[in-house]
């Protein structure tokens, strides 16, 4: 998932975008490059492919829940963006949200009891992944 157009294809969902080719016309991904993404991102369960909600003869990428659980990465990767690549008075997107019209806080770790955490207050530990069971 971490490869750019990998993300970019993910962002471009979390906006409803689920056809080959409209998501080929909003970032400007070249045909074979999308194809190649969007196949992976299918392999490693971030889309499945659905037939067209229209009943059309097209088929659908449709985020699964895997992909869904991306979004606060997605959002803290645009935060991140609004901050720190564009000028003052350059236009750019905002995440908005949809109950109140209001810009998205800024994304924060914090630990259990709430309190704002930075690098230094955290450290790697090696865990055994535990057997997940089917869904």
């Amino acid at each position: 998932m971490g490869e750019r157009w990998c993300l970019i294809i993910i962002r471009e969902a979390f906006d409803d975008v689920r056809r080959f080719s409209e998501f080929q016309k909003n970032p400007g991904l070249a045909k074979n490059i999308l194809a190649a993404r969007l196949k992976h991102l299918v392999d490693i369960g971030e889309f499945e492919i659905r037939p067209a909600s229209d009943s059309s003869a097209y088929k659908e990428y449709i985020l699964t829940e895997r992909g869904r659980s991306g979004f606060p990465i997605v959002v803290a990767m645009q935060q991140w963006g609004e901050r720190y690549l564009f000028e003052q008075g350059e236009i750019h997107l905002v995440l908005l949200d949809k109950e109140n019209g209001e810009p998205l806080p800024v994304l924060k770790v914090c630990s259990s009891q709430g309190d704002r955490l930075g690098p230094a207050d955290c450290y790697r530990q090696r865990v055994v992944t535990e057997v997940r069971g089917e869904e």
